[in-house]
Parts: C-alpha cells; structure tokens; sequence
C-alpha cells in the first residue's frame, strides 16, 4: 500500500486555468492536467493507492464550494481535505462542519491564505481542530513562488506544537522548504509528524538519510505534491535511499493509514 499525503487536484474548469497559471508563478512544470482524473491516472502508473488531496480556500467565500466538491470526489482512492481560512469570521464554526461532514482533517497555506503559522487569533481555530482531532496538514518552510518571509518556519511549527500539544499537525515540506538545517536542529526528534514532499529532489542524500534516520518512525509520511512533482519518480527516489524495509514501508503508506 502507498498513500501519497500531499498532492493536488481542482474541479475541472478550474484546472484549465489554474495550472498555466501557477506554473508560471512557481516556474514549475505541472506532471498532470490538475483534474481528479489526470491524477487518478498517474497513481494508476505510480502504484499509488490512495492520494490525500490538499485544497487551499484563498478567500473566505471559497469554504463552501470546496466543501462540496470534495465532498464529490471523494471515494476510497481520493481522501480530499477542505480548506478554511484563517479570515473567514466562522472559521471555528467551519472546522465543526468539516468533522461533521466526515472529513479526517483541512489544509491550510501561510503564503497563500496571507498569515504566520502561530499568530494568537488563530488560537480559537486551532483549538476547534485539537477538539475535533482533525488533522492540520500545513505548508512549512518558504514556498518557491513567494518572497521568502517567514510563515511557517520550524520555530514556530515548534511553539505552536508545544502550545497545542493535542493539536494532529502534519508539517509538509519536511518541516521547512529549504530550512532544513532549522528543522534538524529544532524538529527532527519530535513528537511532530513529517511529510517529506518536495524535500527528495533538494536535500542531499546524507542529510535526507540523517533526518529521515533520526526522526520517530511512525511520523514519516510520504509526499509528492503532484502535479509539481512526478509521483512514480518521487516514490522511485525515495525507494533509492538504503533504508530498512520496515522504515520505508511505514513512510510510504503503514504510518498515513494509521491517522487516515
């Protein structure tokens, strides 16, 4: 079993004229279409069973209709993620409704929901979800299409864990993009779970081993944020690093069907 905890996918028209566009603002070259079917069709070729779909609610408004349609294409291949924003005036009220409606947790974004990981307003949010046990997959470290001003950097990751010690967060990126020296130092070793998309291709092999060797087993989470990565060779290079066979089967799927 491989599940693949960080990818992305929109409604049909949607994609048509998102990934022109955030292709161009990341100058990266999506591996899919951005539909629920161009992705279904690379975990076809990858061997993925399951994809957790990570949606981003930019404006408040938007809480509803990304409810809906991940309401509509979720099925036991696709685990969609409903998005809340930090702004929106019900955003405690929205979290209720997320874990009414069956979901296993929301994604948010720093840099594309304009906060900092561990502003105090954000406290009434974050204890609806410690309440809820849904899980909050976040994005941590800087994004390659932003100036890099520092959202979700591991100190805060840190205090934000240890002020919310129930709170299920997922850190993407493992722990930080392009902060890994700040997340070996304060993260790795903590009882704080790492999903590692977007790392294979930047770290370097002694430094990926070293982190992935030293962190708790059990809270390692594969990721490829498809379509800005190529799932088959994210799970290829992954498959690449001389780890015990237990280490790596719990980091492609056994450790996210767990929380899932």
């Amino acid at each position: 079993m491989i599940i693949d905890f960080h990818t992305h996918a929109f409604p049909d028209p949607i994609a048509e004229k998102a990934i022109p566009t955030l292709e161009n603002a990341g100058q990266v070259e999506a591996h899919t279409t951005g539909t629920t079917e161009s992705l279904l069709a690379s975990m076809d070729r990858a061997g993925i069973t399951s994809s957790v779909i990570c949606s981003i609610a930019t404006r408040p408004e938007q809480f509803e209709a990304i409810l809906n349609w991940s309401q509509l294409v979720k099925n036991d291949r696709l685990i969609p993620l409903p998005s809340i924003h930090p702004d929106d005036p019900h955003c405690v009220e929205r979290v209720y409704t997320v874990h009414k409606a069956g979901f296993t947790g929301i994604k948010m974004h720093p840099y594309y929901q304009n906060f900092f990981l561990n502003e105090t307003r954000l406290d009434p949010l974050y204890g609806a979800l410690a309440d809820t046990g849904l899980l909050l997959v976040v994005h941590c470290g800087f994004d390659i299409a932003y100036p890099r001003i520092r959202c979700a950097d591991p100190a805060s990751i840190l205090a934000l864990q240890n002020r919310f010690p129930k709170l299920k967060l997922i850190a993407t990126h493992f722990g930080g993009w392009k902060l890994w020296d700040e997340v070996e130092e304060l993260l790795i070793g903590k009882q704080i779970y790492m999903e590692i998309s977007f790392a294979l291709q930047y770290l370097n092999r002694e430094q990926m081993l070293r982190m992935l060797n030293s962190h708790p087993p059990e809270l390692l989470l594969f990721g490829s944020d498809s379509p800005w990565t190529d799932q088959k060779e994210c799970i290829a290079e992954l498959q690449s690093l001389p780890l015990p066979d237990t280490l790596l089967a719990g980091i492609l799927g056994n450790n996210a069907l767990k929380i899932l």
